[in-house]
């Protein structure tokens, strides 16, 4: 059988080119297994939630016969155009095999015309409302979801579970409330990414980050101050954050002052460092560390196999 077609985040990591390069996680201590049968049959459909193109979802659904818990998935991209849903399809699928549904996000981006600021916030929360129009044609379980986003996706995760104490939410009252918050290789601190002096990955970011806020922290405080994690701590609900130690786009620093910050604020958060991971390897469900996010969820938003 041929390969896919690399993706853009295969490519960025080398993939593409030098094959099944292994990068793991040292073994972790405590590990919570989750399920080891991974063989349940799924649906995939798109839906709109918008007129333009990008503003549409992939609804994966277990075939279970009941309403099942679900999981809201936002792909990251330094907020900029190119990088689709298509990142996370795996995580959709896995997470359908063993029982969760999933709903997963594409959305305009600086460079798409109506993206950055704040046409992407825009398109997150309508997204995510669009939920409530479908969950009875759909039996949806939206008093079980969890929110899950990579890199920039995951900023954008945790600013939709904070987005009824946000400033500039033009949709009012969010429909869709989260119990939980899964971040992987978050960028979690907006304002430490503008000012960060590091070369390389994170250089881009904080360059992509000003074009996505319009500014720096300087120029457009407000902007900053609604929607960077960090500054809408407490979240209000128990998160999970996994990042790699060798991470050179989002140092792995964000998530460790980001816990500390937020178990100050009363929060609830876990965080799994990933020795020796890069940023992009975290999003692969075939690593061993997914079956902790598994576990994690179902603590968090329930079981699908027996809620």
């Amino acid at each position: 059988m041929s390969q896919p077609p690399p993706t853009r985040r295969d490519l960025l990591r080398g993939v593409g080119m030098l094959g099944a390069a292994t990068l793991l996680a040292a073994p972790l201590a405590a590990c919570a297994v989750g399920p080891t049968t991974r063989n349940l049959a799924f649906s995939v459909e798109q839906r709109a939630y918008g007129t333009d193109p990008l503003q549409v979802g992939e609804l994966t659904l277990p075939l279970l016969g009941k309403p099942t818990p679900l999981v809201i998935l936002i792909h990251g991209g330094y907020w900029r155009t190119g990088f689709t849903r298509a990142e996370l399809a795996d995580l959709a699928q896995d997470l359908a095999r063993v029982g969760y549904a999933s709903w997963n996000l594409d959305y305009r981006r600086v460079g798409d015309p109506g993206g950055g600021w704040n046409g992407t916030l825009l398109d997150i929360a309508m997204g995510i409302d669009k939920l409530a129009e479908i969950t009875a044609e759909k039996h949806l379980d939206l008093d079980h979801v969890a929110f899950m986003g990579h890199s920039a996706g995951a900023q954008l995760a945790l600013w939709a579970a904070a987005r009824s104490k946000a400033g500039g939410d033009v949709l009012g009252a969010p429909k869709v409330l989260p119990k939980g918050v899964v971040s992987l290789s978050g960028v979690l601190d907006l304002t430490d990414t503008a000012h960060t002096t590091s070369p390389g990955g994170e250089a881009e970011l904080k360059r992509a980050l000003n074009d996505f806020l319009g500014g720096t922290p300087e120029s457009v405080p407000d902007r900053y101050a609604a929607v960077s994690p960090m500054a809408l701590l407490p979240i209000g609900v128990p998160q999970l954050l996994l990042h790699g130690t060798k991470d050179d786009r989002v140092s792995i620093d964000q998530s460790r002052a980001y816990v500390a910050a937020a178990t100050a604020a009363g929060d609830k958060v876990d965080l799994i460092e990933l020795v020796d991971v890069d940023h992009f390897a975290v999003v692969e469900s075939s690593k061993n560390w997914w079956d902790q996010v598994i576990a994690w969820l179902g603590r968090t938003i329930g079981d699908p196999t027996t809620a």
